[in-house]
């Protein structure tokens, strides 16, 4: 580790009786004797004593090693990190919405309610759905509970075969695990050479124990799936209903809607079609949409509007019970909220277009020097199989670190699992011709190096805070304590 470009920890400037800040006493300090034995430290908490200064100077130092879509262009996309107006985080900082308790009675916050109401409706429009729940926390806890619709559908029919789900083996990996968790089977259908679910495959699995299908489309290396009416057919005919994966919505914004395409529920990804920043895991919102006839199965609560204008909070015996304690992260409502109605009908309808234009012009101009496995229109996204000239032992993995020595984030590495060296790529809507032109530039000279001098690629990055760690090393001998971490870098 370069200690001169990474900087010391704030333990390491740290000084006997230094201090900068000191509270005042309130009077309600209690003694020691008045406090239980077991709660008390036997020796002082190790903490930094620093002036203020030196940490302001510190963590400002610290904040400009940290890389986010404010600073330079992050290909994860709406996958992570798309830009995001900062509108949308004014909105949801405003003292009148964030001072908010979420119970208080109904009658104190009318305009909250029709916020979150406005918002439901506006999303069964988008998505082309009856109704929407925003309860949900995150897309996998949408996914989780859309599974409890259909399970609640089903056995309110009395079928209690339909104990299975299929996904196709280009899922999200959320998609088999939230099956799971909800108590189903998993099943496996394959994908074609052209990327697409096999009709052909998923045939004989549909019977009378499968529950759903779970889809995204555009799937996971961003190609439409060009047979979902005749997937969604068969889907029916077998008495199971089709669940849409709403991660990759974005491209689909102002041009297709998945209820109009057969998907009986579905989840949208606030966080990332709908404008909050989460690329730190958090915070998240996973509405979930399902077609006419499955509204009463929905969670509780619920928002409606009453026939005299006003709106509640409702609760129903018919609803398949509660998967939150409210009405789910009303900030990231708010910040979507702003989104659709900052763009209008005119700059939704721009949204999905603009997303599959910019993720075809990059695949366009570098699939000379990187391998494309499935040709053809994408849609938001597209993944190489890495380089086209393997010979330099160069692997997706360096290309992303040298990414990192020009200022760009790594695009998604190594997903979808159906290539070994995959680099899928998701520039968004947001991204100007000159700012991909330039990482399409970037791309090339990596290309150019990894055939030229793979030693260069291999060792990156070059100049970051933290170089080029031991991958193996750390995940099996992780450094948890700043004092280890001091008497490593002096070794």
């Amino acid at each position: 580790m370069n200690r001169e470009c990474y900087g010391k920890l704030i333990f390491e400037l740290s000084r006997k009786g230094r201090g900068g800040y000191r509270l005042p006493s309130n009077g309600c300090t209690p003694s020691v004797d008045e406090l239980p034995e077991v709660l008390l430290r036997r020796t002082a908490p190790e903490l930094p004593e620093v002036d203020e200064p030196t940490v302001v100077r510190h963590y400002n130092n610290m904040s400009t090693n940290n890389f986010g879509v404010d600073t330079g262009f992050y290909p994860l996309g709406s996958c992570t990190m798309k830009y995001n107006p900062k509108i949308n985080e004014e909105m949801a900082a405003d003292e009148t919405i964030a001072s908010l308790h979420p119970y208080q009675p109904s009658a104190t916050v009318q305009g909250v309610l029709e916020l979150y109401y406005t918002l439901q409706q506006t999303l069964s429009e988008i998505g082309g759905m009856s109704e929407f729940t925003l309860n949900t926390y995150a897309g996998a806890h949408g996914e989780l509970t859309g599974l409890m619709v259909i399970r609640a559908y089903h056995a309110g029919r009395g079928d209690d075969r339909r104990v299975k789900v299929i996904v196709p083996d280009s899922a999200h990996g959320t998609n088999p695990a939230s099956a799971a968790v909800a108590g189903l089977k998993v099943v496996e259908v394959k994908s074609r050479e052209d990327g697409t679910v096999d009709v052909e495959d998923l045939r004989p699995l549909l019977d009378d124990t499968v529950a759903a299908v779970m889809m995204t489309n555009p799937n996971t290396l961003g190609i439409f799936e060009r047979n979902i009416p005749e997937i969604a057919s068969l889907v029916h005919e077998a008495g199971a209903l089709l669940y849409y994966d709403g991660a990759n919505l974005n491209p689909l914004v102002g041009v297709a809607r998945p209820g109009d395409m057969g998907f009986d529920v579905m989840h949208i990804n606030l966080h990332k079609t709908f404008s909050t920043p989460h690329g730190g895991g958090g915070p998240g919102a996973g509405p979930v949409g399902v077609r006419k006839g499955l509204e009463h199965l929905l969670p509780n609560p619920r928002v409606v509007k009453k026939d005299d204008g006003t709106f509640d909070i409702s609760y129903s015996d018919c609803s398949l019970g509660q998967v939150t304690g409210t009405l789910g992260n009303f900030a990231v409502a708010v910040r979507a909220l702003s989104y659709i109605l900052s763009l209008g009908c005119d700059g939704l309808d721009m949204v999905g277009r603009l997303a599959t234009l910019n993720a075809n012009y990059v695949k366009e101009s570098l699939r000379d020097a990187y391998l494309l496995p499935v040709d053809g229109v994408c849609k938001h996204e597209f993944v190489f199989d890495g380089l086209i000239d393997k010979s330099g032992g160069v692997t997706t993995l360096n290309v992303a670190k040298r990414l990192l020595d020009h200022g760009y984030h790594a695009p998604t590495i190594y997903f979808p699992l159906l290539f070994h060296e995959s680099l899928m790529i998701e520039p968004t809507e947001t991204e100007s011709k000159e700012t991909l032109d330039d990482f399409i530039r970037v791309m090339h000279d990596i290309a150019r190096e990894a055939a030229e001098s793979p030693d260069v690629v291999k060792s990156a990055p070059h100049n970051t805070p933290v170089g080029h760690p031991d991958d193996t090393n750390a995940a099996l001998h992780p450094v948890v304590t700043y004092k280890e971490l001091i008497d490593n870098v002096q070794q």
